[in-house]
């Protein structure tokens, strides 16, 4: 009798069903490393090239002039429309990163306050990206927990609250001591307006959507009070703070007008760590297992209560953290709806950037690119603000819906053909 052949030696079922799910907790296919890398930055790329787009068309629609040569003929309104969208986004562009010409002008005089004058549009747009940073990392922390944090503007309010406090209270200390205490004040509370919509879903299962909508009017209302009441500054009417002690303000890089300051590299070093925290500790995988799986992480040996009241409360903090850069290094005080919708803007930005820390960055810039462009569009284009909301909108739109974009440019998903089924690799009909 021969010897029968040796046969090949398979996996158990219960390695190939761990084995799918980290790749779907990861988001990683053997060999798709960089294919996957490409696809999710193209459809990011191409979703802002969109509402660019549709943001032109919108502009020339609500614009007379364009009609107005339109009715001439048809190759006067098309010079029109060029006309309008150049000066438009030339001035969207120049508002957002500075004038080339200007900035290579002044490079080459030497002439130091011509550099600065050069260089402020560029750095007014870091100034405006550092709470989106803070606010973007909030809720994306708070998507890979498995929750949907709409409280970031109520607890970018707390923060603001609590280093408003602590940076005029305190007197006396050094600026090494003030300033980051300030800072932590901040982020503590937001991590107290975060950990109540944690507790309550981990304990009661009430959903975080509505207790964190909830709390931000509640937020505002404590604001409201406490600005007209204890926190009123003595020697005014209106409902603002007392100034912050300058041992509390964040350092300026540069010097006047420009307003470049520490708290933009702060929200790096702020985005770096919550990268190495969800990605490269056991702490953040099992975060990321509770919001990936509950059932699955409770049957490791995850906590999934602790997961998601730290999870909320983690997003709180980061939330806090855009309250006090706000106070700390722009306004120096606390003030009646200081906030022009960062903590609302933020689920975009987290959306944008595929709730990854990095993703959040690059997104960051770009909303504070548009909403410091936005001020030179509407005087040189004569463009309603407003405009820059829509196309935010928009981005907002295609970003959301990556199906749409592929649909579009005709994309395929990347391993969507060779993407294993769980129960066929379980036994499972």
């Amino acid at each position: 009798m021969s010897e029968a052949e040796p046969q090949p030696k398979s996996s158990p079922p219960e390695k190939n069903a761990g084995k799918i799910f980290m790749e779907e907790l990861t988001g990683k296919k053997p060999g798709k490393g960089e294919r996957r890398t490409l696809q999710g930055l193209l459809v990011p790329v191409l979703a802002i090239f969109t509402g660019l787009v549709l943001g032109a068309l919108v502009i020339l629609f609500t614009s007379p002039p364009f009609f107005e040569a339109f009715r001439v003929s048809p190759l006067e309104g098309l010079k029109k429309g060029w006309e309008i969208i150049s000066i438009t986004y030339g001035a969207l562009f120049a508002g957002a990163f500075g004038d080339p010409r200007t900035i290579f002008a002044a490079l080459f005089s030497g002439d130091g306050a011509a550099i600065r004058e050069a260089f402020y549009p560029l750095l007014e747009s870091l100034v405006a990206s550092a709470p989106y940073i803070f606010g973007g990392l909030s809720v994306a922390l708070g998507f890979r927990v498995g929750l949907f944090n709409i409280g970031g503007e109520g607890q970018l309010f707390l923060g603001a609250i609590f280093a408003a406090y602590v940076g005029y209270s305190l007197t006396g200390l050094p600026a090494f001591i003030h300033m980051p205490l300030t800072f932590l004040a901040g982020a503590l509370g937001g991590a107290i307006w975060g950990f109540i919509p944690g507790f309550l879903k981990a304990k009661t299962g009430t959903h975080e959507v509505i207790n964190t909508i909830m709390l931000n009017y509640v937020a505002y209302r404590l604001s409201d009070f406490l600005l007209t009441g204890p926190m009123q500054r003595p020697d005014s009417f209106n409902p603002v703070s007392p100034v912050i002690q300058e041992s509390a303000k964040l350092t300026r890089i540069f010097a006047p007008p420009l307003r470049l300051h520490l708290g933009f590299f702060l929200a790096l070093l702020v985005a770096w760590l919550v990268y190495w925290l969800m990605w490269k500790t056991k702490w953040g995988f099992s975060l990321r297992m509770v919001g990936s799986n509950p059932r699955a992480a409770r049957y490791a040996g995850a906590s999934v209560v602790m997961g998601t009241v730290m999870g909320m409360t983690l997003a709180g903090a980061l939330a806090g953290l855009a309250g006090a850069n706000e106070v700390m290094g722009v306004n120096y005080y606390m003030a009646m709806a200081f906030s022009s919708g960062y903590g609302f803007d933020s689920i975009a930005i987290a959306l944008l950037g595929n709730t990854q820390p990095f993703g959040v960055v690059l997104s960051a810039l770009l909303f504070g690119a548009l909403r410091n462009g936005a001020t030179l569009m509407q005087v040189k284009g004569g463009i309603p603000i407003d405009i820059v909301s829509i196309v935010q909108a928009l981005v907002l739109v295609f970003v959301a819906a990556p199906a749409i974009i592929r649909t579009i440019y005709r994309l395929r998903e990347p391993g969507h053909e060779e993407k294993p089924k769980l129960a066929a690799t379980t036994g499972g009909d």
